[in-house]
């Protein structure tokens, strides 16, 4: 059995950050009905590298976070609309939304009408800046994030400027933050039978994905340097070049350098490296790593690979995403999980038992709408009815 089981989710939510979150919760085994406008799905569903995906509205930028769920296509600004979505809010456990402020009130969706209407629904809004901020009414996406959390201030090479990360961290890390928050918020739910209310900011998901950096600044008011693959005080935590391309050494701490010294042939550098104080170490960055520069172009980025894991140094070959989805590692470990002919990447972690499991394909727009709305008693009649006034819409 896995975890989540005989939970309903309503998600509310596009792009990136809220439909990861619905996603995780529902590899988990909670049943997710991903709800849509009917005139106006998901953005992500015509977003991707596939442009023939892309033109029947299932883009991979959709599909990467759109399996596992039901989907829904519902005019909630409809009074007939708004009807059947209480009725469905009264049979949910959780509802996730990412709408602006004034959307959520001319839908309905504020968690005050909801959680009259259902007690024990945990709420779970996620925003740019949240709902209690001066900022809480300005817009935002992960690029705008990562500028004004300071995050792209660390990221690339002295002189060269603030670096946009190249994924959207921002967005996939809101919605980790925002599964373990209804996650913590259903086991208080189970305790005390209350619902509850979250509250998710992206803002603040890129202070806590930076945690060390935001520490060290709150306590000295410095800020860190961006230091690109070369850290500016460790001779071993860094990218060399080998024979035949780039190597990531990550020997943090002296014991690991000292291994990494030997590994090279260096047995009395790997003495004085363990003798030499932590406080003192970065006074030998230049001179280490210039020993290593020197031997590591003896070997292959792969031959080093093995070679420094053997000795219990951190190290990897720099690989494309294409060369590491093939690797052994991801295949033993189920990250990468097959549904029909199709591959999606599911969850960081696993179980014992009732582990994260993608059961379904991601669905086209408003696929589910008859079955779901059966459940309330719109019968076919009903149904076309309700579809030729544009309230619903299913595809066939």
């Amino acid at each position: 059995m896995q975890p989540f089981e005989g939970l309903r989710v309503l998600d509310l939510t596009h792009v990136f950050a809220g439909p990861f979150c619905a996603y995780q919760l529902g590899v988990l085994g909670a049943e997710v009905i991903k709800i849509e406008p009917v005139d106006r799905p998901d953005m992500t569903r015509i977003e991707g590298a596939d442009a023939d995906l892309n033109a029947a509205g299932m883009g991979l930028s959709f599909q990467a976070q759109g399996g596992g769920k039901k989907t829904l296509a519902l005019d909630l600004k409809s009074e007939e609309g708004r009807d059947l979505f209480d009725r469905l809010i009264a049979t949910a456990d959780v509802l996730v939304q990412n709408y602006t402020a004034q959307a959520v009130e001319a839908l309905g969706l504020d968690y005050e009408r909801l959680s009259a209407l259902k007690p024990d629904l945990i709420y779970c809004a996620i925003s740019g800046f949240g709902q209690v901020s001066p900022k809480a009414a300005h817009p935002a996406y992960d690029n705008v994030i990562q500028a004004f959390s300071g995050i792209m201030s660390t990221n690339g090479d002295v002189g060269q400027g603030p670096l946009r990360i190249g994924p959207a961290v921002i967005d996939y890390g809101t919605g980790v933050q925002a599964a373990l928050a209804i996650s913590a918020a259903l086991f208080g739910r189970a305790q005390t039978g209350l619902g509850r209310r979250v509250d998710v900011a992206m803002a603040d998901a890129a202070l806590m994905l930076m945690n060390s950096y935001t520490a060290a600044t709150l306590a000295t008011g410095d800020v860190p340097r961006p230091d690109g693959n070369h850290d500016l005080e460790l001779a071993g935590y860094r990218t060399f070049e080998t024979s035949d391309g780039q190597l990531m050494i990550g020997a943090f701490t002296n014991a690991q350098m000292a291994n990494l010294m030997t590994a090279v042939g260096d047995d009395a550098t790997a003495a004085e490296i363990l003798a030499t104080p932590r406080a003192e170490v970065g006074s030998r960055r230049m001179a280490d790593a210039a020993r290593l520069e020197r031997v590591m172009l003896n070997r292959t980025a792969a031959e080093w690979e093995d070679h420094l894991n053997a000795h219990h140094v951190p190290a990897a070959r720099v690989r494309g995403i294409d060369e590491a989805l093939q690797e052994s590692h991801y295949q033993a470990r189920k990250v990468v999980q097959t549904v029909g002919e199709d591959r999606f990447a599911v969850a960081g972690f696993t179980y014992d038992h009732g582990g994260p499991e993608l059961k379904t394909l991601p669905r086209a727009h408003g696929a589910d709408s008859r079955s779901v709305l059966a459940e309330l008693g719109v019968d076919a009649a009903k149904f076309a009815n309700l579809a030729a006034k544009g309230v619903v819409f299913s595809p066939s």
